[in-house]
């Protein structure tokens, strides 16, 4: 879906505040662990979070929020609040869509079929 208006900036709002935490987190966890250490699941929420911040497969990059955010969650106890969180919103964005102010919508967006008369 592409909503215009006060729900494609609500998507819009949506996607950034993830994204933004996504890449963050991601850059931030894979510059200071340990050589080697998770760094495949901090690069995955960090591919996850710039897609998000552009509005690119947005529903292929919920759904790998959403696994790489429930497994953080498992898989260590800190931050618990903020991986249900975004695996939350991950969720929401892969059924909701990006909205219109996103690269989905400007590629894949809504076509118009003009049917005349004959």
């Amino acid at each position: 879906m592409f909503p215009n208006g006060w729900p494609g900036r609500g998507l819009l709002l949506l996607r950034l505040g993830a994204g933004i935490v996504l890449t963050h987190d991601g850059v931030a966890e894979m510059l200071t662990a340990p050589e080697g250490h998770g760094i495949i699941w901090q690069s995955l929420a960090t591919i996850g979070g710039v897609l998000l911040l552009v509005g690119l497969f947005t529903p292929m990059a919920g759904v790998l929020t959403v696994i790489v955010e429930l497994w953080t969650a498992i898989s260590r106890a800190d931050n618990l609040r903020i991986c249900i969180m975004l695996a939350v919103v991950g969720a929401a964005l892969a059924m909701l869509g990006p909205g219109s102010w996103s690269l989905d919508a400007w590629l894949f967006g809504r076509k118009r079929i003009d049917i005349g008369d004959r």
